[in-house]
């Protein structure tokens, strides 16, 4: 840690929020969030209608994958890296990197809390196409790979990525 992040350090610890998450949420300096998702595929019920078989974990989700977003516990993002991941040859790859700096509290949906009794369930807020769609238009890398451009591009009503 440099000289300055001692100093903001040793702020927060004597403000004896050392525990608490206030100091860094909303992170004052900007910084990065990093979210990942492996999309979505249909559910065992939709599977069996199609006469497909859900992937298990490991397998390659690709064939199926009908949708992605990301999901988090507020609205507030400033620079949110999304990745999106498959499993190649039984282990998870990344697919896909995007990048969003102008996503704003409308990019994401409402939070959503959880039913009572629910388990481990916590409030979630989950991405809509909007704040996808910002999240494509910048996006950095995508695996060269011609049903994850197709994908990407179809999901999105675009062709801004090209192999």
């Amino acid at each position: 840690m440099d000289e300055h992040g001692i100093e903001l350090y040793e702020e927060i610890r004597g403000m004896g929020k050392i525990r608490d998450k206030s100091p860094f949420s909303p992170f004052k300096n900007g910084g990065i969030e990093i979210k990942a998702t492996c999309g979505s595929v249909p559910t065992p019920i939709k599977c069996a209608k199609l006469g497909i078989e859900k992937p298990d974990m490991g397998e390659t989700r690709i064939a199926v994958m009908h949708g992605y977003d990301w999901k988090a516990h507020h609205r507030e993002t400033n620079n949110l890296v999304g990745i999106l991941w498959d499993f190649l040859d039984g282990a998870p790859h990344i697919v896909a990197i995007f990048f969003g700096n102008t996503l704003t509290e409308n990019d994401w949906g409402k939070i959503v809390q959880p039913k009572e009794g629910g388990g481990r369930t916590t409030s979630v807020s989950i991405m809509p196409r909007s704040g996808v769609n910002k999240m494509y238009k910048n996006w950095i890398a995508v695996k060269e790979d011609p049903r994850y451009v197709k994908f990407i591009n179809e999901y999105n009503g675009g062709a801004l990525i090209k192999l």
